[in-house]
């Protein structure tokens, strides 16, 4: 069994493979049989830890960065000690379901504070425009992230916000002009409770037959699935 000490950790990034294809899911976690994967690329990692050092700069001053204030209606979680905690996925928020023993976690990129609740704020790196109805993408991340807020006794607003940053141009010495592009999205935490449960409950069930539209199932048909 693939995972630590028989116990079952998912994410919201295993919970999209779930949405996406539970064979490829179970095969995952069952069998440690993965996905090919190709190079990750390293610039959205590096922009990500300039974008938090920018907030960071705004949060210790109580302000909004001033190209999103008037367009993003929270005030930043104050406590930066605790934001790095929940911004690695070794520290970060946690939920352990009581009756299965298994467990959700996720890393933060942000967190807002608006009328005593809590909005995630994600921080995506993009090489065009947002396409209308792009944000539901991430969705399940964003709905992970309530459910994980609202497990931890810090109650989730209805929403979260997507903030995106589009290069436009480059100039002289290196200098690129992004577009910040904020897109307020409505989370339901019960959604991302009952997605997870029902992947613990695939895990502990038989192989899936075969989606017959995921190309990965379609490379992998010859894979061995007789306990």
């Amino acid at each position: 069994m693939p995972y630590k000490d028989g116990k079952i950790r998912l994410s919201p990034s295993t919970l999209n493979l779930f949405l996406d294809c539970q064979r490829c899911f179970w095969l995952h976690h069952v069998r440690g049989v993965h996905r090919p994967r190709g190079i990750f690329p390293s610039l959205p990692s590096g922009m990500d830890i300039l974008i938090k050092t920018y907030f960071d700069k705004y949060r210790n001053v109580g302000q909004l960065p001033p190209e999103i204030d008037g367009s993003v209606d929270v005030k930043l979680f104050p406590d930066v000690e605790v934001l790095n905690k929940w911004r690695n996925w070794r520290t970060g928020l946690n939920y352990i379901d009581s009756d299965t023993g298994a467990t959700l976690g996720g890393a933060l990129d942000d967190l807002g504070i608006k009328d005593g609740l809590y909005v995630p704020l994600d921080y995506k790196t993009r090489g065009f425009d947002v396409k209308p109805g792009g944000e539901s993408y991430y969705k399940n991340q964003l709905n992970c992230y309530g459910l994980l807020l609202r497990k931890n006794d810090l109650p989730p607003a209805d929403h979260a916000y997507l903030i995106y940053y589009i290069p436009k141009e480059i100039s002289e010495k290196g200098m690129v002009r992004f577009d910040i592009v904020p897109k307020k999205v409505p989370i339901d935490p019960d959604e991302a409770l009952k997605t997870f449960q029902e992947a613990v409950e695939l895990i502990k069930s038989p192989a899936p037959s075969k989606h017959t539209e995921c190309e990965y199932c379609s490379w992998g048909s010859g894979l061995l699935l007789e306990d």
